[in-house]
């Protein structure tokens, strides 16, 4: 590499630095960072570059390596997040996406699992398929008795996802299949209603062409019988669709996957069917195969208000270069995995910075010109993608299955790769790039995020920012007018043209939501994710229309959020006072504490925390709450010291006049370094648990009514109370890089 390559840093901000050094970085024994992010990327670069040696022992890995190192460096460029945090280290797993089969014997279900525990040790995301599990209550032959069902051992792949923390960096996630035509559907659908279970998972459910069908037409159709092939009962489509509608506008969750769609273009049919996806759902991938993703950042492709297409072809070629090399240095958790995906070598290249690209080039989001650029953006990534695998294949062959795949079918040339192209949810190297994520629209212009001790910072859109200073209606006062507002739409003191091109999510119908993601969907080899978001008064019908919406435009799959459907953040009293807090003090005389009663009653609640299940009891006398008491499971020393010393003050609180609530708010979102669970269910530590809780006690016995904070607090960061953003069916914080998927 050219002593210039070395001179030029990251154009890193500093919040990308903080990201990179608290998850990224190497450090030793004692947790001393060892690398700046310069450091990094060159490791990176090298130890890509260095994969061309087995093609070619003369290849000057020294210019490759500062070519890769200048279009991450530049911020071009970004592979997955393994493949930042681990090549040229000694643990070497760059894949994030696993597809793990799971077949309907005992043996098969364990190895299952032991291999999942595996995948998330070295870094990686698993999704399974569940439909080859025979349903709950069939028969099973070898013990005359009765099978538990797919959702029994769903329970099993979370527990066991629950003990493993990745690598110390990344946490273990999960994708859930079932096929519609499974028996045990009804059930699936409903599985995480009461989001206490399966935390570790995102769950879809598998449509076909002929469900879909029978929906459009009101009609019943069969359910299969895994175990022997055969129809075993029938439902009515449109009830069960209606059913995963529900769902979905109550939490979220299911997403749907077209299950016929990812295997229409499947490239290699003679080698396997995609039954799964990734746990993001844009990777269908055959079941042992992994696959190594990277995003090019589109708003580095703007020059002037132009997009530069030389550059563009130029970061592709070299992407596509630096991907297929991941796939040759790779060190792979499990042989099958090893064999199956250098048998085929998929990659996907991606794309991020789409909103940025928009706003530089003057195109709202919500326009036709805008779905029109997407389209020419993507066909030409797709195109010359593609070209640049030919290329690849004529010094280094095509992917070893290329022999009767769909590719050689159609009379296509060798290509080195079965699949190119991928849009992912960029999470983190969206951050590390400055960039917004994926082709998500902007998810706001400027916001609040509350830290340490109640300060409050506002947080604007680079852009936005430099546009209102350049313009002269910039002012620290209307950044945070449009924090609290959450739309810059109707705010008059910003210019109109301004406002109309800084649309966020929220200002976008679901229906354009859609059209964006089919219009890319259109031109990528794999799928595409996006959160399609609505506003939280949207109706239930809404979301029925925007699924079937996503069926006709051709879509591989949906993931919606409903805002606020998973927001349960805090407590607070409704018109009626809890009697049991009508104490009178003035701050000079003592608190009186209320004397407790021979006999309460009370109710207990379990919270599963990284220290095992903690047994939260909370007793009432006659005037309301009164008392707390914790029992930690099995666990001793300091972890039930502790939680005991937790249910002494706030029983003392409770007993001197303490609002619930404040209670709440103080032990709520503390952290401890072994959390547990996933999602809005994810317990921080003791002192969260008691204040989840208590939460769930309160709404429970009307003691008071849950209501949500202001839009800038919903769904805080937990590690540094930053907002989090739903990205592909993840909350992803873009102030310190903490995702709940990873």
């Amino acid at each position: 590499m050219n002593q210039h390559a070395l001179e030029s840093p990251p154009l890193l901000t500093a919040n990308a630095v903080t990201v990179l050094e608290r998850r990224y970085l190497k450090r030793d024994q004692d947790g001393k960072v060892l690398e700046t992010p310069a450091d990094m990327f060159l490791r990176v670069a090298r130890a890509i570059a260095a994969a061309d040696l087995e093609f070619n022992k003369n290849a000057d890995t020294e210019t490759l390596a500062g070519q890769f190192y200048a279009i991450m460096t530049d911020l071009a460029f970004m592979p997955n997040s393994p493949t930042l945090m681990n090549a040229g280290r000694e643990l070497g797993q760059l894949s994030a996406c696993f597809v793990l089969p799971v077949g309907d014997s005992m043996e098969e279900i364990f190895d299952a699992v032991k291999h999942t525990a595996l995948i998330h040790k070295s870094g990686g995301g698993t999704g399974f398929s569940f439909s080859r599990l025979r349903p709950a209550k069939d028969v099973v032959k070898s013990t005359t008795g009765v099978s538990s069902g797919p959702l029994s051992f769903m329970r099993v792949f979370d527990v066991a996802t629950e003990t493993i923390k990745q690598g110390g960096t990344r946490r273990g996630a999960n994708m859930g299949i079932l096929r519609v035509d499974h028996p045990d559907i009804m059930d699936f659908i409903m599985c995480k209603a009461d989001n206490k279970q399966l935390n570790n998972f995102n769950i879809s459910v598998g449509l076909t062409e002929a469900f879909m069908e029978a929906v459009r037409h009101d009609e019943n159709y069969d359910l299969i019988n895994p175990r022997s092939g055969e129809p075993v009962g029938t439902l009515n489509a449109l009830k069960v669709f209606n059913r995963i509608v529900n769902q979905a506008w109550e939490n979220g969750e299911p997403g749907i996957v077209f299950l016929d769609r990812l295997n229409r273009d499947n490239p290699t049919p003679h080698i396997g069917m995609i039954e799964s996806t990734n746990p993001c759902g844009e990777q269908p991938l055959l079941p042992y195969e992994s696959c190594n993703l990277g995003s090019i950042n589109l708003g580095k492709m703007v020059v002037d208000g132009k997009i530069s297409w030389d550059r563009l072809r130029e970061v592709v070629h070299l992407a596509v270069h630096f991907l297929d090399n991941v796939v040759a240095v790779n060190r792979y958790p499990l042989p099958e995995i090893a064999r199956m995906t250098t048998g085929n070598r998929k990659i996907g290249l991606g794309v991020m910075g789409w909103a940025d690209m928009l706003i530089l080039s003057g195109i709202p989001y919500d326009t036709d010109d805008a779905v029109e650029l997407a389209e020419k953006i993507m066909k030409f990534i797709n195109d010359e993608g593609h070209a640049a695998s030919r290329k690849l294949a004529e010094t280094r062959g095509a992917f070893p299955n290329f022999p009767g795949s769909t590719y050689e079918k159609r009379g296509e040339p060798p290509i080195r790769n079965a699949t190119v192209t991928t849009i992912a949810p960029t999470g983190t190297i969206s951050i590390i790039s400055n960039a917004s994520s994926g082709i998500e629209p902007l998810f706001a212009v400027s916001y609040i995020r509350q830290v340490m001790d109640d300060d409050i910072l506002v947080e604007v859109h680079p852009l936005f920012e430099k546009i209102a200073q350049e313009q002269g209606f910039y002012s620290p006062e209307l950044m945070q007018r449009i924090a609290l507002h959450g739309t810059v739409q109707d705010i008059e003191d910003i210019p109109a043209d301004i406002r109309r091109i800084f649309v966020t999510a929220h200002d976008i119908s679901p229906e354009m939501h859609i059209r964006m993601q089919a219009t890319f969907q259109k031109y990528t080899d794999n799928a595409v994710s996006k959160t399609v978001n609505f506003a939280k008064g949207a109706s239930i019908a809404d979301v029925a229309s925007v699924y079937a919406l996503a069926w006709e435009l051709g879509c591989k799959g949906v993931t919606i959020y409903r805002d606020g459907s998973r927001d349960k953040q805090v407590l607070s009293t409704g018109a009626a006072r809890e009697p049991a807090e009508e104490v009178e003090r003035d701050g000079k005389q003592p608190l009186k504490k209320r004397e407790r009663p021979r006999i309460l009653k009370g109710w207990t609640y379990q919270m599963q925390t990284g220290c095992g299940p903690i047994y939260i009891t909370i007793n009432e006398d006659n005037a309301g709450i009164f008392e707390l008491f914790t029992t930690m499971g099995k666990a001793g020393g300091c972890a039930a010291s502790q939680s005991e010393a937790i249910g002494r003050m706030v029983s003392l609180a409770w007993r001197s006049g303490i609002q619930a609530r404040q209670v709440v708010k103080q032990l709520q979102g503390i952290s401890c370094h072994s959390p547990s669970g996933f999602g809005e269910n994810k317990i921080l530590s003791c002192a969260d648990a008691v204040a989840k809780a208590i939460q769930e006690h309160m709404a429970a016995n009307g003691h008071a009514s849950v209501k949500e904070k202001p839009a800038f607090m919903k769904g805080a960061c937990p590690d540094c109370g930053g907002i989090m953003e739903q990205e592909g069916g993840c909350s992803v914080c873009r102030a310190c890089g903490f995702s709940d998927c990873a």
